[in-house]
């Protein structure tokens, strides 16, 4: 059981108005992006929703028109073509598992939180597939369609063994994890600038998902389902609610993926 101290609300709204800040950050860069190239296809929308969540078209638009800018940008390189394909991959299993789990009675029916929020996390997915799809094919790569093979393995090993919301949580937590490793990572390895902003804009968002989903799994284990709910009421919420969903002060990368690892073969 969590601890049964309550959080200052003033805390919350300090988080709260951090989150809006790397919202407006995330925003600019995309449209930064786009303007060094002329591409600029359009008002640019806000990529997440107050509150944590990425709304699924105005990540979709926002990625898109970043992904279309790498057009005009200097040629990319074999491994970053790889690398795209393999952050598709990933992209396109996360999205197969959330809609799975969209299926599954307990979650259709139950929560109704933890419902929107997969509704809401799989169109964000299919956003980022569809841009690190763009970005591979227009730097002269195919396009990945398949699910990574290393975690589907993952997935369809723990598939058969889900029995309740928390089974799905603890899914989702892994391939969120690994999506934002390994996106931190291949900021650092893509030889443009506008590759970096794409996985570097990206990368946020997987790490914001798995904060929210360990925040749920702690609530979940704590046998305080009822507490999983938006808007957040604070004076009923566990002390350790503030700071379950951050347990690194720096996001690890040790288990992100390789470069290859998804790359059309």
């Amino acid at each position: 059981m969590m601890a049964t101290e309550h959080i200052d609300s003033r805390l919350l709204a300090e988080l709260t108005e951090q989150s809006e800040d790397l919202n407006s950050d995330a925003q600019r860069i995309t449209r930064t992006a786009l303007t060094e190239f002329g591409q600029v296809t359009g008002p640019r929308r806000r990529w997440w929703q107050r509150g944590g969540v990425l709304t699924g078209a105005a990540g979709a638009a926002a990625l898109w028109g970043t992904s279309r800018a790498l057009a005009a940008s200097a040629s990319a390189s074999a491994d970053d073509v790889m690398a795209l394909q393999t952050a598709a991959s990933i992209e396109n299993l996360a999205v197969s598992v959330y809609q799975t789990a969209a299926g599954l009675p307990f979650i259709k029916d139950g929560n109704k939180t933890v419902a929107a929020f997969i509704t809401r996390t799989t169109a964000q997915h299919q956003a980022h597939a569809k841009a690190f799809n763009s970005a591979a094919t227009q730097a002269g790569g195919k396009a990945q369609n398949q699910p990574d093979p290393k975690y589907k393995a993952v997935v369809d090993q723990a598939l058969p063994t889900i029995k309740g919301p928390a089974d799905v949580v603890k899914l989702a937590i892994t391939l969120e994890d690994v999506a934002a490793q390994t996106y931190t990572k291949n900021v650092s390895q893509v030889s443009s600038p506008e590759l970096r902003r794409l996985f570097g804009s990206v990368a946020p968002v997987e790490a914001q998902h798995r904060a929210v989903l360990l925040a749920v799994q702690a609530l979940l284990a704590g046998n305080a389902a009822d507490l999983i709910a938006i808007p957040v009421d604070p004076a009923k919420l566990p002390a350790a609610a503030g700071s379950v969903g951050f347990p690194d002060a720096f996001y690890q990368t040790e288990n992100a993926s390789p470069i290859d690892e998804g790359a059309v073969k």
